[in-house]
Parts: C-alpha cells; sequence; structure tokens
C-alpha cells in the first residue's frame, strides 16, 4: 500500500489556524477525498474552516484546478470557430441562456452551454426545455462536437458526468454541513466545471438582492471577481457582469410559461428587461470572442436567431411547433387599490412558484411545467383597483394556498415617490 504524502488532519489544522495550503496539498486534498481516503467529516471539518478564514487566490485556483484534474477536460479546439458560454448564478425568471444560446451561435461563435436543473426557488434550464415534447437534455460528447461544428452552432444539455467529479462530491457535502455560502468553494465549484467544459470565453451573470444567492451586492462582486481571476488564470477570456435580482426577471416565473416568454424575445419582442439582459450578455460574449460589432438587435429582429432556436430544438429531438403544457387550475390576485406597484420581492416570487409544482425541493423530484407564476404588472407600474397583479398556475388547485402564504408582503401598492427604480446591470467586472 502506498503511503500517503499528507494527512487531512495536518490541513484541517492549517487552514483552522489561517495559514496557507500549498499547490502539492490541495492536488492530494481533492484526489484522496475523490477517492475516498479523506472521509466526508474531514472534508466538512476543512471547508468550514475555509469558510471562516478564506483562501488565497492562488489557493482558490490551486483547488478549481485539482478538481478540473479530477475528471475529462473536453477540448473544443478542432471546431475551427471560437467558442463562449455564460453561466448564471441563478434567480427568479431567469430564463436568459433560451435566447440567448441561439443569438450568440448567428455570428459564428459556438455556445456549450452546459446547463443545470433548479432547486429550491431558483428554476433550472433544462427543467425549462424539457416543456418542450421530446426535447433530450443528455448528449454524447460526440454528439455536443456535432452540434457545435455543424449549423446549429450550439447547445445547451447537461453536463456529462465526468466533468470535475470531485466537485459533485464536494458540492453535495457542502449543502449538508452548513458550508454553502463560502466564495472559495462557489467560485471553484462554478468554474471548474466551465473550464473542464473547455470553453474559450466565459461571461458569468452573477446575481445579488432578494432571488439571488448573494444577497449582498458587495459578496456578489467578490464573488465575480474571485471567478473572473480563476478563468483568467485557467486562459479562459473571462467577465462578469452584476445584474439585479431583487424582482423576478421578466413577466414569468416557472418552466414552460418561461419558454414562451424566450419565445417571445426570439420574435423581436418580449419584456424589455430580459431584452436588455440578452443583448447586453450577447454584446459581452461576442466582444470577448472577437466580434465586438456584432449587431445582436438585428439578429432578434430578422428572424437569424429564432431560425437558430427552431434548429437546436430539432437536434436534440424537439418539436419547435408543439404546443407547450397549460395548467389545469389558475387563481389570479387583482389590485385591492389604485396606486403605484412598488414591491414585487423575487424571493417570495420564486418559492410561490417552487410551491406551485414548477421547482424541487431535492434533485431527484419531477416539476410541473405547466406550474408558475404570471406577472401581469412590475415595479413603477401603475395599477387600477381590480386589475389583475398575477397569476398562479398549478396542476391541482391546493397548491395555491401554501403560494399565496410565501406572497404574504411580497408585494405592495403605494405611490409613485415610494417606488425607487435601479439598474439591471449594475457593474461589470474584467481580467
Amino acid at each position: 500500500m502506498a503511503v500517503e504524502p499528507f494527512d487531512a488532519v495536518q490541513l484541517i489544522g492549517a487552514k483552522r489556524d489561517h495559514g496557507t495550503l500549498t499547490t502539492p496539498q490541495i492536488q492530494w486534498l481533492v484526489d484522496a477525498y475523490t477517492r475516498g481516503y479523506v472521509a466526508d467529516s474531514q472534508m466538512s471539518a476543512l471547508a468550514m474552516a475555509i469558510l471562516l478564514n478564506g483562501m488565497t487566490r492562488e489557493e482558490i485556483r490551486d483547488l478549481t484546478m485539482a478538481m478540473v484534474a479530477s475528471g475529462e477536460r473536453l477540448d473544443f479546439s478542432g471546431l475551427g470557430k471560437p467558442t463562449a458560454d455564460k453561466h448564471s448564478t441563478g434567480g427568479v425568471g431567469d430564463k436568459i441562456t433560451l435566447p440567448l444560446m441561439p443569438l450568440v451561435a448567428c455570428f459564428g461563435v459556438a455556445v456549450p452551454q452546459l446547463s443545470g436543473r433548479g432547486l429550491g426557488h431558483t428554476g433550472g434550464t433544462l427543467d425549462k426545455l424539457e416543456s418542450i415534447p421530446g426535447w433530450r437534455a443528455s448528449l454524447t460528447n460526440e454528439e455536443v462536437f456535432a452540434q457545435l461544428a455543424g449549423p446549429v452552432g450550439g447547445v445547451i444539455c447537461a453536463a456529462g458526468a465526468g466533468l470535475a467529479p470531485a466537485d459533485k462530491k464536494l458540492y453535495a457535502l457542502r449543502d449538508t454541513t452548513g458550508t454553502v455560502e463560502a466564495i472559495p468553494l462557489i467560485a471553484s465549484s462554478i468554474m471548474s466545471k466551465k473550464i473542464a467544459e473547455g470553453t474559450g470565453v466565459l461571461v458569468l451573470d452573477v446575481k445579488f438582492g432578494s432571488g439571488a444567492f448573494m444577497k449582498d451586492f458587495a459578496k456578489a462582486r467578490e464573488l465575480a471577481q474571485t471567478m473572473v481571476e480563476l478563468g483568467t488564470d485557467a486562459g479562459v477570456k473571462t467577465s462578469a457582469l452584476l445584474t439585479d435580482m431583487n424582482v423576478p426577471l421578466g413577466l414569468t416565473i416557472g418552466n414552460a410559461n418561461e419558454v414562451r416568454e424566450s419565445l417571445e424575445v426570439l420574435s423581436g419582442g418580449g419584456p424589455a428587461d430580459v431584452v436588455e439582459l440578452t443583448v447586453a450578455l450577447a454584446r459581452e460574449m461576442l466582444t470577448l470572442a472577437g466580434q465586438p460589432d456584432a449587431d445582436v438587435e438585428a439578429a432578434l429582429k430578422d428572424g437569424r436567431a429564432m431560425d437558430r432556436w427552431r434548429a437546436f430544438v430539432t437536434a436534440q429531438g424537439g418539436d419547435p411547433d408543439a404546443a407547450l403544457p397549460v395548467p389545469r387550475e389558475t387563481h389570479t390576485v387583482i389590485a385591492p387599490t389604485s396606486g403605484v406597484l412598488v414591491t414585487q420581492e423575487a424571493l417570495s416570487f420564486g418559492v410561490a412558484a417552487w410551491r406551485l409544482g414548477a421547482g424541487r425541493a431535492r434533485q431527484e423530484d419531477p416539476v410541473v411545467h405547466a406550474a408558475g407564476i404570471e406577472l401581469h404588472a412590475k415595479p413603477g407600474d401603475t395599477v387600477a383597483a381590480g386589475q389583475p397583479l398575477f397569476t398562479l398556475a398549478a396542476d391541482d388547485a391546493a397548491r395555491f394556498e401554501r403560494a399565496l402564504e410565501a406572497l404574504d408582503g411580497a408585494w405592495a401598492i403605494g405611490e409613485a415617490s415610494d417606488h425607487v427604480s435601479s439598474p439591471l446591470i449594475r457593474e461589470r467586472v474584467g481580467s
């Protein structure tokens, strides 16, 4: 039996006492944890020490690259065209990937968008797309490459099990040990998968506010800066946009209804905030990929992005003309008084959609694709007494009561002076 070069207790003590781990120590730690030599209890203690005491830029880089090295690494250099991807830290009504991928692909930039499923109040891109009859999320590496190289030029699919398996194991542990909020662990988790994915350009949509993972703007900015540094150190052109998630994005929250809204954007319409963020992220991706003058608005209006969408859905087994699921039951909440809608708290609306069946409490839970919420007004809009404010949708009317409980106090009507508007995109973070 080989002699281990380090022991976990030594590393735990070093981080507990504000020490710095060396590159060989971190590489051994990730490898030993992946193969089961380091126990969950030991990694839990180390994760807590990292949460409390942090890590240096070099330590975070070493941790990230060790997790990349724990599995396979995709290589798209043979495509003959640049690759660009986007990652969002998650929010309420965030359907941006759906119109963004085909929009960027219109300009000859391949988009390998490996996405996930929703958990809790944040929706998952794959759950939304599975509202489309026949569409499949699982592709082989060969299918991904062929779709990127061919006329579609982009994929949205589930990440393969071979990408950063160390992260999958550590992620599950963090979720049960109160260490989810550790910025070094969040950053290395996200970036290990994105670096292993093999993209040449990465744009991060880092959200802050009520409906975001990071409530505090300063913490969100720290996370964005850390991830940009990780990408840059790994040779990936990386930038981040810090975006407001205090209010739901767009007018729909759910799965099938968010697909419908995405189709509106691809048809040249859609809510202003969804269009704004889609265009901004597309410009950022294309600029880093060498096309700063690409006219992305024109590609939305003239049908090119919609054509790519239809080709993408078809390529992954879906029917772009099929009817999307509709709910069996709906319940509309109306304005009790006239005035201006001044509050619409994203977290509460996300929780309500989850309770309606649009989300899941555990990864293995199914979602109800027709469930969700349609917003008829956004903060700053003038409303009249009796006017619909939002509509809940579910397959079981018994779900409405708990959804309405989540929304108690989450919205308010007041005077115009009570509403304070804020920009959707607060800041750009670059290397």
